[in-house]
């Protein structure tokens, strides 16, 4: 009993994780595909589930920066944690094809 109330416990979480990034996105204009995203939290979160896709960079991306937000939210909101994400977001330094300038007013 104990192993299934963990186990619906796991997938409770990984959904609420999973929509929050998806509806967090969809503020922002991005529609990210609901299996990518939920693939990427199980990994990161070691969840063991099948069925497990690749995310795309994007994805990934997201992925990371929306649980370092979620997990690390007592933590001070440095320019550091800031630039961190944004390279999360990033990863390129461009955002299509204009130049990403990353914390700078340059540009």
């Amino acid at each position: 009993m104990e192993a299934l109330l963990l186990s619906l416990r796991e997938e409770a979480v990984l959904q609420a994780l999973t929509e929050k990034v998806l509806k967090s996105s969809e503020i922002e204009g991005e529609v990210l595909d609901r299996e990518q995203v939920r693939s990427s939290v199980a990994r990161r979160l070691g969840m063991e589930i099948s069925g497990l896709v690749e995310g795309d960079r994007d994805v990934e991306g997201v992925v990371e920066m929306m649980l370092d937000a979620i997990q690390n939210y007592g933590r001070p909101l440095t320019a550091q944690c800031l630039l961190d994400w944004h390279a999360a977001l990033f990863p390129t330094g461009r955002s299509g094809m204009n130049p990403d300038y990353g914390g700078c007013l340059a540009g």
